[in-house]
């Protein structure tokens, strides 16, 4: 397998996977403030650490896929290695530490 070939079904891999997971109707509400320095570090350094644990969780998970089916324990895995860390890198407001999604404030 060509390491152009193994890229493009990575990134399939985890187009989809972040489709699936990246639902709004199932995140949390967040009641945090996070301060400048918090967002800039977030954007900064744990977006993109956080970006690559997907991206090593969904491989891991690929290759871990017959044993884990084989074990009973393929939805756990994926709920592990791949939806956890999706969710704590996309749906999760900047500078925050909780995943989900921060819910507008109205003021009339």
């Amino acid at each position: 397998m060509t390491y152009k070939r193994l890229s493009r079904t990575l990134l399939a891999t985890l187009a989809a996977c972040l489709i699936g997971f990246s639902s709004p109707g199932h995140a949390q509400a967040v009641d945090e403030e996070p301060s400048a320095l918090a967002m800039t570090g977030d954007l900064v350094l744990a977006r993109p650490l956080l970006l690559a644990t997907t991206v090593v969780g969904t491989a891991v998970y690929i290759v871990s896929l017959p044993f884990s089916l084989l074990g009973g324990n393929a939805g756990e895995a994926g709920a592990v290695l791949v939806k956890g860390p999706a969710e704590a890198t996309f749906v999760r407001c900047l500078g925050c530490t909780r995943s989900g999604r921060k819910q507008a404030t109205v003021t009339e």
